[in-house]
């Protein structure tokens, strides 16, 4: 019995804890909503270890490197070219799909009074983005599992480290930091052991909350939404494969079950542990994985654009408004700012959309239609956020010639 158990595998038992939990949600929906307890357990065991992975990673990645700043900047300009480019070809993707195939067209909004209760508009501006990037403390950034903000106070940190001449002080800090990396990267390996359950726990509340037959409610838009992923997928994503020369089968079979998670969770924080260990194994190295991969989080969520351009042109769409060529590239340009830095939880997407709403005009109520089906959509946007995050990590390692998969890729 043991025997099989153990030729199942860890992604055996989580789709079977999928599948399990569906049942439930549906066929015992006040059972399923009670299970939340189980899955608020297991994200909360994940987003303990985030802070402690980012800092001592980017520690050792950076300070370990000595005082070579110039390689550190280099490895973020070629971060941040790739993260702009596939941000825009994912704003691109999801304008083309809300345009053709029009899913807020037909549907009636809730009156301003429904009383539902909607995320308020929250205008993203530079400098309040900047004011962000810096924490007050960093204890206060680690409890609130602030990601950008863990980021930023770990590489000033290495940063500092690596001014401090070679001795006794410097080598017990980087061996600390080096083993606090090493020591919950192994409780990722404990933790994921209940992964099962708390997926299975996820989708029975997900299940119990919006009902199988709530697919069927606003079915164009969430198939809007999944169709226009999968393009994103083929012209995005599979090029970048390609270009780079990443082994594609050996990628998606690293990153499958940090996707499960992402996509059963609706949280790319909930996979983040997992997935940069995976990214480690795959050949990438340590220091890009902890820096790219965080940084992506903030700057190169790929499914939640390509979420908010399909979003505001169905809310338009309900609403009757005509949005013009010229419009629509300026909501655009003010969807591809106003992205960067939304935190990776569930839903965070709904603050940035309610923003974007408001400053072109266009009514909130229109977030009261999205949300019955929000969790379904979430589902998908983080996967791909995850994945596209987790490529990120592989393409700027061919990039800086570092990937050990394959050779270093020429210029």
């Amino acid at each position: 019995m043991i025997g099989v158990m153990k030729r199942i595998g860890l992604t055996g038992w989580i789709f079977i804890g999928m599948g399990l939990g569906i049942l439930i949600g549906w066929l015992a929906p006040e059972f399923g909503a009670s299970l939340k307890p189980f899955s608020t357990l297991f994200l909360r065991m994940i987003k303990m270890i985030v802070v402690p992975i980012l800092f001592g990673t980017l520690v050792v990645g950076i300070a370990g490197h000595g005082d070579d700043m110039k390689r550190i900047g280099r490895l973020a300009a070629k971060a941040m070219i790739y993260f702009t480019v596939m941000t825009t070809i994912a704003l691109v993707i999801g304008l083309i799909a809300g345009n053709l195939a029009q899913p807020g067209v037909g549907v009636l909004l809730p009156p301003p009074d429904v009383g539902a209760e909607l995320p308020q508009a929250a205008p993203t501006t530079l400098g309040g983005f900047l004011e962000h990037l810096v924490p007050v403390s960093f204890f206060e950034a680690a409890s609130k599992n602030s990601v950008l903000q863990v980021v930023f106070f770990s590489v000033m940190f290495a940063i500092g480290l690596s001014q401090v001449p070679a001795g006794k002080a410097k080598e017990t800090v980087l061996n600390f930091a080096e083993g606090l990396a090493e020591t919950v990267f192994k409780m990722v390996n404990v933790i994921m052991k209940y992964a099962p359950i708390g997926i299975g726990a996820a989708m029975a509340v997900t299940v119990s909350h919006s009902g199988i037959g709530v697919i069927a409610n606003l079915a164009k838009l969430v198939g809007t939404l999944y169709l226009a992923l999968i393009v994103f997928a083929l012209v995005a994503l599979l090029p970048s494969m390609l270009i780079f020369r990443v082994p594609i089968r050996k990628f998606f079979a690293t990153v499958k079950e940090p996707a499960i998670i992402a996509f059963t969770t609706t949280s790319s924080d909930a996979a983040l542990p997992l997935a940069m260990q995976r990214m480690t194994e795959f050949g990438v190295p340590r220091r890009i994985v902890a820096f790219v991969m965080p940084t992506g989080y903030s700057f190169n969520l790929d499914g939640s654009t390509l979420y908010l351009g399909v979003a505001s042109l169905f809310v338009a769409q309900a609403a009757g408004v005509h949005l013009s060529l010229g419009q629509q590239l300026l909501m655009m340009l003010t969807l591809l700012i106003t992205s960067k830095g939304i935190a990776a939880v569930p839903r965070a997407s709904l603050v940035v959309l309610a923003g974007t709403l408001s400053s072109f005009g266009l009514p909130l109520e229109g977030i009261a239609v999205i949300l019955g089906v929000d969790e379904l959509m979430d589902m998908a946007r983080t996967m791909v956020n995850l994945v596209g995050n987790c490529l990120a990590t592989a393409v700027v390692a061919r990039w800086e010639g570092e990937a050990e998969w394959d050779l270093p890729l020429t210029t």
